[in-house]
């Protein structure tokens, strides 16, 4: 009676009569943007659980918890309350690293997702809508974690504060003022953590949760993507009914994902704030690293030469460069690359066959590029750990960093550039082309010889 009273005043029965025969590709690559829906969920769930004993205060008190080598020590508030979560309240352990251990997927799904979005060509014609709001996702992604990580008021994130601040500071002309801003101050500030936990607990997620449900009306709305395969063309899409079929396979993945969450964080120990000790301005830890997103970040600005730029008589201070110049170049270029390929190559017809990888060399070259960019500034950010484990001065490692960051990526262009070709070249000839088998040479090696 109730489901009749709501179909005759919204007429839903025709809509969701629709909504479950919608089809949906059955590729293993498309589930990716729903493991990090998944970790979405899971970092709402859990977030709320943490919310319930944090306190998002940086005033001083003397601690008196179960943690004996602290008991005694000045202390936040906020970082009381955190080894109160780990070592008093019941599952509170638990729940902070499953959090963490969530957001740190969450964030490397996104960010696959974008790559399988990237090298197979979905963003083109008419995509590009969704591609600037998973790009948007991205940034707000990295900002929850950014903000969520500092929260704890531990020596490790006030060190990743401390440069943050610098880095806003070294923005020409509105830097101080928006530093100022943000912190309410000069840092530190007794008021960066309740503005932090304001932005992390409420303004993020629901710009955040916004965007998904914009992502996912316009994903509904338009036809879904899919891969070349007999049958395939550019006006259906082959795979499984909504209901039961894609329902019952997304409920197996988020069981699935909230297992391996589940154990990782069970076994696997993340963010020990207890050993890092309480935030003191007159202190840095080291090695510090930050989790891996921001990783880039801080191999840029280890890497980049401490020299400041004056132009009109303004000096440009050294973190601006590669905190500010370079991370935004860097997201412009993703942001508006659907319209710049476009223009390369003057395609502007609507897609819905994805290509694979080899069929746009090009592309799949500049992603690689920009993929061994960030991954060298990842690993760069480590250079002080790489020189304690080896045993080489860090002074070394830079040097080689800094060279390799050019080095790298021109030669993984290069690289996927030729095997891309080759690939198309093979496939080309087809199954009739040139047939070839390996053979052992006389000299130990193999070699290639045409079969009889």
């Amino acid at each position: 009676m109730v489901l009749r009273w709501v179909d005759e005043r919204l007429g839903a029965a025709s809509w969701a009569r629709s909504g479950l025969r919608k089809i949906f590709p059955d590729h293993w690559t498309f589930l990716l943007g729903e493991v990090a829906l998944f970790c979405l969920v899971i970092l709402v769930a859990t977030g709320v659980f943490l919310t319930l004993f944090y306190v998002p205060d940086a005033a001083h008190i003397t601690y008196q918890g179960s943690y004996q080598p602290l008991v005694g020590h000045e202390v936040s508030r906020a970082y009381a309350s955190v080894l109160d979560l780990s070592f008093d309240v019941k599952a509170g352990l638990v729940m902070r690293q499953v959090h963490h251990w969530a957001a740190l997927i969450f964030i490397a799904a996104i960010s696959v997702h974008l790559m399988r979005i990237f090298f197979t060509g979905a963003f083109r014609k008419p995509r590009e809508i969704n591609w600037l709001v998973g790009i948007g996702l991205l940034i707000m992604a990295l900002a929850m974690g950014i903000t969520g990580y500092s929260l704890p008021d531990d020596l490790l994130s006030g060190t990743g504060l401390r440069i943050i601040y610098s880095v806003i500071l070294s923005i020409p002309f509105i830097g101080p003022y928006l530093a100022f801003l943000l912190f309410g101050g000069e840092f530190p500030t007794a008021t960066i953590i309740s503005r932090l936990f304001v932005f992390h607990i409420m303004l993020l997620p629901a710009l955040l949760i916004g965007g998904v449900l914009t992502h996912l009306a316009i994903l509904w709305r338009q036809t879904h993507t899919q891969f070349r395969r007999p049958g395939a063309t550019e006006h259906n899409v082959m795979g499984r009914p909504f209901w039961p079929s894609q329902v019952f396979k997304s409920t197996g993945l988020m069981i699935l994902t909230a297992a391996v969450i589940a154990l990782m964080s069970g076994l696997v120990q993340v963010n020990p704030v207890w050993t890092y000790g309480p935030f003191e301005p007159t202190t840095v830890s080291a090695p510090a690293q930050p989790d891996w997103y921001v990783g880039w970040l801080e191999g840029a600005l280890r890497l980049f030469p401490s020299f400041e730029v004056t132009l009109l008589g303004i000096t440009i201070p050294s973190p601006f460069i590669p905190g500010i110049l370079i991370p935004g170049v860097a997201f412009g270029v993703m942001t508006l690359w659907p319209f710049i390929e476009a223009r390369i190559t003057g395609d502007h017809a609507e897609h819905n066959l994805l290509d694979a990888p080899r069929e746009a060399p090009l592309r799949t070259s500049i992603g690689v590029a920009g993929l061994l960019f960030f991954v060298t500034l990842t690993i760069a950010g480590g250079n002080d750990v790489i020189g304690l484990i080896f045993d080489i001065p860090v002074e070394s490692i830079t040097g080689l960093f800094r060279i390799g960051i050019f080095v790298i990526p021109i030669v993984g262009f290069g690289v996927t550039y030729r095997v891309c070709r080759e690939l198309q070249a093979r496939a080309a000839a087809g199954p009739r082309g040139r047939k070839v088998k390996l053979r052992r040479s006389p000299a130990g090696g193999f070699e290639e010889v045409d079969e009889a």
